[in-house]
């Protein structure tokens, strides 16, 4: 008879002694997360969202967009979504914990990170309300837009985008940003 493995809850501070070896590690509610470098494909879309959030991000007040090595901490969970907007934190000596939770979150779907988007993240970001969730499916051609537990749409066409405080919506057109 085999008997399952029960798995020991990581910590923050376990996850900042792991080695700077390329890999990207994550801490979701003490359950690790380890991801080898991205593709030039999933590198390419972030890219291309990049110059259309920058922009939009500024002329609105917004805060700036990050990417992975930026994270964010909820909980004691500590996650680098594959991009996100937000506004820095000024104050000199600050860490992660002092900064605002982010109002948008991207994460591109892979083969290595398909399940913890759709479902430890994706539960993380709903719990820490951030405000919009996209995850992207470059493979499936569309982007699934997560606003709360009971709002999420996939959009294969037409992207809005409509922050609190922006002056007017950002439209994004999905499948050029695609490829």
């Amino acid at each position: 008879m085999h008997m399952a493995l029960r798995s020991r809850a990581w910590t923050l501070a376990e996850l900042h002694r792991l080695p700077d070896d390329g890999n990207k590690y994550e801490l979701v509610r003490g359950e690790l997360f380890v991801t080898p470098p991205p593709t030039p494909d999933h590198e390419t879309v972030l890219s291309r969202l990049t110059r259309i959030l920058d922009p939009y991000a500024a002329a609105n007040g917004l805060g700036m967009v990050y990417h992975p090595r930026s994270v964010v901490r909820f909980e004691g969970s500590e996650v680098e979504p594959d991009l996100m907007v937000r506004h820095p934190y000024l104050g000199a000596g600050a860490n992660w914990d002092d900064w605002p939770l982010p109002s948008l979150v991207v994460e591109v779907l892979s083969d290595s990170t398909r399940r913890r988007d759709l479902g430890a993240k994706r539960q993380l970001y709903l719990d820490a309300n951030i405000a919009e969730y996209w995850i992207v499916d470059a493979a499936a051609r569309h982007i699934r837009v997560v606003r709360s537990p009971s709002s999420e749409d996939v959009v294969t066409d037409t992207l809005t985008w409509t922050p609190k405080r922006a002056n007017i919506p950002l439209v994004v057109e999905i499948q050029p940003l695609l490829g």
